[in-house]
């Protein structure tokens, strides 16, 4: 019997809901793969050079490579998780990403406190408690991602034609203005930049009588994070302002 894939409903403050795929435990796993392998990898040529090093001294260059291993295995998904904005290389491979479960910013305590606990998760042997937790969670969740109130999504790949169709019709011109765009970026989360995506997809399954309030308050929570200039924003209805910022987003 095929199982429902299970699925992360984040509400904004302006009471739109979205559903995000939850990573599966296989999925998951075959990430962790690659980046044990992007590791493995590091040792290696960490091996190769303290060889070397271990001419001189054998006990400082043993030393070393057990402190480097350490920092290694346990820096990787801490510094990948939090500058590529919770996905490591695997991640990345399989189109996955942590984020908060209530669909907040990631925080840096949050990726350093579900890593630490990779080590009871992968207790006795290949994952074996994470993968039995991340099975019976509702939310997938080992037991690294409920110390710290995480999940794993999935982003299934948006067929380009869809993406096309909801390009700007004319220049964008927030473009213009790469300081505020930048700000923009940093201000939107994953989730929200997925609900204004989501919304343009679906805009024309939306109830007419409800289209122009949707993006109203879509338009109204953008201006929040960030505040183009009156004579760039001039004209542009609150549709095409939501398409500009989706564009700049994304890009």
């Amino acid at each position: 019997m095929k199982h429902a894939q299970k699925t992360l409903t984040v509400r904004t403050p302006e009471g739109i809901s979205f559903p995000l795929p939850i990573a599966t435990p296989i999925s998951r796993f075959l990430a962790l793969a690659v980046d044990l392998a992007v590791i493995y990898g590091a040792m290696t040529m960490l091996t190769v050079v303290l060889a070397l090093f271990g001419l001189i001294s054998t006990d400082l260059a043993g030393a070393f490579w057990l402190l480097a291993s350490f920092l290694l295995a346990l820096g990787y998904p801490i510094v990948m998780e939090w500058f590529w904005r919770g996905q490591t290389l695997g991640k990345r491979l399989l189109r996955l990403q942590v984020m908060d479960e209530q669909g907040l910013r990631l925080q840096f305590s949050q990726i350093v406190i579900r890593n630490l606990l990779r080590a009871v998760d992968g207790l006795p042997l290949f994952y074996l408690f994470g993968g039995v937790s991340a099975f019976l969670s509702m939310r997938g969740q080992r037991l690294g991602d409920l110390a710290a109130n995480t999940i794993v999504v999935f982003h299934p790949k948006i067929p380009e034609l869809d993406f096309d169709e909801i390009r700007p019709a004319k220049y964008n011109s927030f473009r213009d203005h790469p300081h505020l765009v930048a700000r923009l970026r940093q201000g939107v989360t994953p989730a929200e930049t997925g609900i204004i995506l989501q919304a343009l997809l679906r805009r024309d399954r939306i109830a007419p009588e409800a289209r122009p309030a949707l993006f109203v308050r879509l338009r109204a929570h953008l201006e929040r994070k960030v505040r183009f200039p009156p004579e760039v924003v001039e004209g542009l209805s609150d549709e095409q302002y939501v398409r500009n910022a989706l564009d700049a987003l994304l890009k």
